[in-house]
């Protein structure tokens, strides 16, 4: 099979996949050898960068996903609830996790300045981050780290997408 039919058939199984399809599995169904198989997949997700759909990897596999900057409107066709909608210290808590993962929630609440446990236990609950071990000391402080979800969400490959930090004040100099 050629490597243009190949990107048509890689398209048309992850179309019909419920879930994030293992790359082991797609080689199989695909019947090829794991170098074509990656340019396949990076071959779809450049043809889909300018698409409503993106070719989206995670530690699961990869999957056909909508683009985020179209979430209002399926959203708005799905009928969902703005309530998914991350409060602003959810927003602050869960970029401290992101950027210094894995990290305690004490070394948060030095960052935020003040208490994060409900919000914790909220973005626990909305998948978005989990426990990811346990750190030597006393008490053995649960670490954290983002989950698969939270790459979802945020239309993210992997944590390299997060935009760079900016220095600090550097970005009150900018917008001066």
């Amino acid at each position: 099979m050629g490597m243009p039919d190949l990107v048509r058939a890689l398209e048309a199984v992850l179309f019909v996949a419920a879930e994030p399809a293992p790359l082991e599995r797609l080689r199989a169904a695909l019947d090829c050898q794991p170098p074509e198989l990656e340019a396949a997949v990076d071959a779809l997700a450049d043809d889909l960068r300018e698409r409503g759909i993106r070719l989206q990897r995670g530690a699961d596999g990869i999957q056909l996903v909508s683009a985020p900057e179209h979430a209002n409107q399926v959203e708005k066709f799905l009928g969902v609830q703005a309530s998914s909608r991350l409060s602003a210290a959810a927003l602050e808590t869960l970029a401290v996790v992101a950027y210094r993962q894995p990290v305690y929630r004490l070394q948060i609440e030095e960052i935020r300045g003040v208490s994060c446990e409900r919000v914790l236990r909220s973005l626990i609950a909305q998948g978005l981050i989990e426990e990811v071990g346990r750190g030597p000391g006393v008490g053995r402080p649960v670490l954290y780290g983002t989950t698969a979800e939270f790459l979802l969400r945020f239309g993210l490959d992997s944590l390299d997408g997060l935009p760079p930090l900016s220095p600090p004040g550097e970005e009150a100099a900018e917008s001066c």
